[in-house]
């Protein structure tokens, strides 16, 4: 194993019990599999997105499923601005407190998401005090920074690692017109890492964002890690989204994206891991998560099943991004799909709401799909 990857692992596993990596294996032995999880333990961290209604639900099958095929967890939603600090004054502890609770007993890794981001946020995060007009460059930095050492500080020794700011950067276009730049400037950023840092300084710290495979894009936020990383600004990793499609981005585009923030010296993680299977339209093949667009029967071809061909092609696509990342496994820290099994993907309304998608390793019963066996046999076989 590289010394980046065993400094890694000694890190990561500082904050998992000895108890609760027992509970997780004795669990694993007891349904009669090993997880993948614990078949890429020496390479990097498999993780998955956990949904608030599981969360609301306690869904014990799926519970179960994600303590045991996975090493690392994020939370999908119920770390976001909106919803755990929905107004001033107001914080909802109730369903991130039941993620941290549960990953700690099973002794896996967990990734706050998200700490700075323009979309999900309160109401009136932009908004000024008075309530007329938008807020003041003082009083946004003080809503940010009380927001960030509040939701850090809960968490601290827990979190393993944050995102701290996500999807500040347009196509092509270097920083994204959001508010938070509108009011703050491009401060904003390093402002959020050095109070997460501050607040927890064991914490690896993130920036994440999609589509990464697009050389401009990548070469820009690259560019800004570096300059952070010269003036000390403590980012420890760039988070590639992976949201994608069965014959795009290409592998020779990712692994150009994963050597550009290796050299600029900090380490990747795949934190949004998806393969949409099903057609588009022009202006559909985007993770912008303002994006609509209109159903038609055309473009939800499959509400029934996915056909046999397609299961295979979606098997030799995750079988190929895998190959990429154990490639690369001395620079990648985790690669975390985004949620668990079909039926609880975002992918099945976005961005064309109704459709019945099929992205992910787990099928709509919670039953491993013929890419979950693809990826598992990457390491059976080795």
């Amino acid at each position: 194993m590289p010394m980046s990857r065993r400094r890694f692992c000694t890190q990561s596993m500082a904050v998992l019990s000895l108890a609760a990596l027992s509970k997780k294996r004795a669990l694993a032995e007891a349904l009669g599999s090993t997880g993948l999880g614990d078949l890429y333990r020496g390479d990097f961290l498999i993780g998955t997105a956990v949904s608030n209604r599981t969360l609301e639900t306690q869904d014990r099958g799926m519970l179960d499923l994600v303590a045991r095929e996975f090493s690392a967890v994020t939370a999908e939603n119920c770390m976001k601005w909106g919803q755990v600090h929905p107004e001033a004054g107001r914080w909802e502890w109730e369903l991130p407190d039941r993620l941290v609770r549960f990953a700690s007993g099973h002794g896996m890794y967990i990734l706050g998401h998200t700490l700075v981001w323009h979309s999900q946020t309160s109401r009136d995060l932009f908004q000024a005090p008075s309530g007329g007009g938008r807020i003041s460059r003082d009083d946004l930095l003080r809503k940010m920074e009380e927001h960030i050492r509040t939701l850090v500080g809960r968490y601290k020794g827990k979190v393993a690692a944050w995102d701290v700011v996500n999807e500040a950067v347009d196509e092509d276009k270097g920083w994204r017109r959001s508010p938070w730049l509108e009011i703050l400037g491009p401060e904003f950023l390093e402002r959020g890492f050095h109070w997460a840092h501050e607040v927890d300084p064991a914490a690896r710290l993130l920036y994440n964002d999609y589509n990464m495979h697009n050389p401009g894009k990548a070469k820009f936020v690259a560019e800004f890690v570096r300059d952070f990383k010269k003036r000390g600004v403590p980012i420890h990793g760039v988070g590639m989204q992976a949201h994608v499609m069965l014959d795009s981005p290409s592998i020779a585009e990712l692994e150009a994206s994963i050597r550009l923030f290796a050299e600029a010296g900090v380490q990747v993680h795949i934190t949004e891991l998806d393969v949409d299977v099903l057609p588009g339209r022009e202006g559909s093949a985007t993770s912008e998560i303002s994006t609509r667009v209109g159903y038609s029967a055309e473009l939800n071809p499959w509400p029934d099943g996915l056909p046999a061909e397609m299961e295979r092609r979606l098997a030799r696509r995750y079988e190929e991004l895998f190959r990429l990342f154990l490639k690369y496994r001395d620079r990648i820290d985790r690669v975390t799909t985004w949620g668990t099994s079909d039926d609880e993907t975002w992918k099945n309304n976005f961005p064309v709401p109704g459709r019945t998608n099929y992205p992910l390793l787990f099928d709509r019963k919670k039953q491993p799909k013929g890419a979950y066996r693809a990826v598992a046999a990457l390491k059976k076989s080795g």
